[in-house]
């Protein structure tokens, strides 16, 4: 691989896909000539040339008809921010429900989605059901009345502690048609992880099930709910999906009951309580008919929480409008959604990009590929089989995932056949040019365009975000969402001018999906994201714009290595260490030095079959020393076998750096594999 490869274009959309974008049509019907002056009549924070609103106003006013977003009464005006755009309300005086948008008018009797395919859900064990949006919205309407008979009412909350089993997006959206705030929480989360989220929120009802199936065994869900349940103690109904079979183990659906069924749901690990029920029970007995409910523009519809990265996990708060639009913006111009695609993303419902893709896919009428499992069980070609089995057209997944997919190479690719792809994504993380070009390369046949988006649970989207329609450079971002007025600035809050310089991504106003505040309060939202410049978003990631005007992001500042009064990120340490053949993940840290105050310690994870010697160990500092200068040279190269990482693929690197020096880790709620740092701390490095 060529090392100006960062420097160039590498992927070169045709005319032909260009003029097909839905990207094209929109500058098209607006007579927009160009990239520049699209981000200019979407993202201009100041009032446009003959047009009596901003560019911001402008777009996000004019989005709802584009798109085909329904409101049950008209919004008096785009926003209110006369609190500033710290408490900016968007759309006020409108009402609207994300179910109906999302389910109920596909479904109508003269709707062309009514037997559309709203998802399909292939298991673990390769069971496949699809749902089509007639069936999708009978089930919504089934959770709906569940929700009501058990007396849930509008602004309460719900939670969803559910693997990606056809019936969570249901719950969702029934949560939203009753106006409740949907709470989903990681299916890997353990019992404190879970007991904390209920126990901020405060839910009276759960979602569950038995269990769920990983890497070929049964994973008891219900119990760590339970075990969760009695710490929290808000919990009073609990709704189990039968995934595992525990009910038919218990001969209810043969007449059983009572003791008969207790004695099957404890064989599969799934004890019982007065407060549980069965979904055939709960909801599968309810009527089909509901309507959603009208709600205000700002009423709440989601509670989620954050990866947790530097601390304490924080409760987002998002609205019905701010998610619908935002969703369904980026679904349509940066997936390119048509009708009959077939989108899929490597998640968790209890990530941001769960909610995110049904949201803004469901609100276009488009199919949803769910999948329960591993991306390498049984073997490492299962998700290019999911590809070619289910003619996926979009298909997202993390840089850490095809890190540890390239591991096997080309070899898993071949025999299948991915042509149906057309748009690839990505999220979590800084990518590394290796894998990105892997990527690009072999799974995308080097045709499909990579959509390398970068956000938050915070905004439940993305500041940053190509348009398929642009020339891409390998680990670029492209540059901002349509409607996102973000900047690059300096530590005095002044934009960077120079093209290279590194800054702060920050947003100069507000959009409808930005958190309204934090579930605890407004004091840590403001304290948070409000008060580093005055009316200024500090999002906390290191970017940099480079002179042909791709943006590229390097880890998050608040991780940003300071060797001897010179700073450097910690994705720019790693990917010079990915960068040598032998190294597939890395990590760096800081820590205290006599000398420098502080020195950088990279962790590695290996590529198969290879050790690392104490001359490759010296040739890896070398390289980095060669490639970032000097001060920044390893003064310890670590080989362990995985990294502590959040449910989004996010490197939890207080924890290593924790580990290192010898002190707590503190609050490790959001981290999907804590044992990791267990071996670590008893000197476990993964060294053969």
């Amino acid at each position: 691989m060529d090392r100006d490869s960062h420097d160039r274009v590498v992927h070169e959309p045709s005319q032909a896909f260009v003029e097909s974008t839905n990207v094209r049509a929109f500058v098209d019907a607006y007579d927009i000539d160009g990239y520049d002056e699209l981000l200019e009549r979407t993202c201009s924070p100041t009032p446009l040339e003959g047009v009596e609103a901003s560019g911001l106003e402008w777009f996000w006013d004019e989005l709802v008809d584009y798109l085909g977003i329904e409101f049950f009464e008209a919004y008096d005006a785009v926003r209110d921010d006369t609190d500033g755009p710290q408490f900016t309300e968007w759309y006020p005086g409108g009402k609207l429900n994300l179910a109906h948008n999302t389910v109920a008018r596909h479904a109508a009797s003269d709707a062309p989605e009514r037997n559309r395919l709203a998802c399909i859900w292939e298991g673990e064990d390769g069971t496949v059901r699809e749902v089509s949006y007639h069936d999708l919205a009978r089930e919504t309407n089934q959770v709906a009345n569940a929700l009501e008979e058990r007396g849930v009412e509008t602004g309460e909350t719900v939670a969803l502690y559910m693997p990606m089993v056809p019936e969570v997006v249901p719950v969702l959206y029934g949560c939203f048609a009753v106006g409740a705030i949907a709470v989903p929480i990681f299916s890997g989360f353990g019992v404190d992880a879970v007991a904390t989220r209920l126990d901020d929120a405060d839910a009276r009802v759960l979602f569950t099930a038995d269990g769920f199936q990983r890497r070929g065994s049964p994973v008891a869900l219900k119990r760590v709910a339970d075990d969760a349940i009695e710490e929290a103690g808000s919990v009073e109904h609990t709704v189990v999906v039968d995934r595992l079979g525990s009910r038919d183990e218990a001969g209810a659906r043969d007449g059983a009951e009572g003791a008969e069924r207790d004695a099957g749901a404890k064989a599969l690990e799934c004890p019982w309580t007065d407060r549980d029920e069965w979904w055939a029970d709960a909801v599968a007995s309810q009527p089909t008919d509901y309507e959603p409910k009208a709600l205000p523009s700002s009423a709440e519809s989601l509670l989620l929480y954050s990866s947790g990265t530097t601390g304490t996990p924080k409760g987002i708060v998002h609205t019905h409008a701010g998610i619908q639009v935002q969703c369904a913006k980026e679904l349509h111009f940066g997936f390119d959604l048509r009708a009959g695609d077939r989108f899929f993303w490597l998640s968790d419902i209890g990530w941001m990009m769960g909610p995110w893709a049904l949201i803004g896919v469901h609100t276009l009428g488009g199919t949803v590929v769910l999948y329960e499992g591993a991306p390498d069980y049984p073997g490492p070609d299962r998700l290019w089989s999911l590809i070619e089995r289910h003619a996926i057209t979009q298909f997202g997944i993390s840089p850490t995932a095809i890190r540890a997919l390239r591991k096997h190479g080309e070899g898993p690719l071949e025999g299948h056949d991915c042509s149906s792809l057309r748009i690839l994504g990505s999220t979590g993380e800084p990518w590394d040019r290796e894998s990105w070009l892997w990527f690009y390369e072999e799974v995308g046949d080097g045709e499909c365009p990579i959509i390398n988006i970068s956000g938050g649970t915070e905004i439940c989207g993305c500041f940053l975000m190509p348009m398929p329609t642009q020339p891409l450079k390998p680990c670029t971002l492209g540059g901002p969402g349509l409607g996102m007025a973000v900047d690059i600035v300096d530590a005095e809050g002044n934009s960077v001018a120079d093209a290279g310089e590194r800054g702060f991504l920050v947003a100069r106003d507000s959009c409808p999906s930005m958190t309204k505040s934090l579930w605890s309060g407004d004091e840590r939202y403001l304290a948070e994201y409000w008060s580093t410049w005055a009316d200024i978003w500090d999002h906390g990631d290191w970017a940099q714009r480079d002179a042909d005007g791709f943006w590229f992001l390097h880890g998050r500042a608040d991780d940003a290595l300071n060797v001897a009064g010179r700073k450097v990120g910690p994705a720019e340490v790693e990917e010079a260490l990915i960068d040598h053949p032998a190294v597939n993940q890395a990590a760096a840290v800081g820590v205290p030095d006599e000398t420098t105050g502080t020195a950088v310690v990279a962790y590695v994870v290996l590529e198969s079959d290879t050790d690392l010697s104490p001359d490759r160990r010296e040739t890896l500092r070398d390289h980095v020393g060669a490639e970032l200068g000097k001060p920044f040279r390893p003064r310890e190269v670590l080989v362990v076998d995985a990294f502590p990482k959040t449910q989004s693929g996010k490197i939890v690197r207080r924890a290593l750096e924790a580990v290192y020096v010898g002190e707590d880790p503190g609050d490790l709620s959001s981290v999907a594999n804590p044992e990791v740092l267990e071996s670590l701390a008893e000197g476990h490095t993964g060294e053969t």
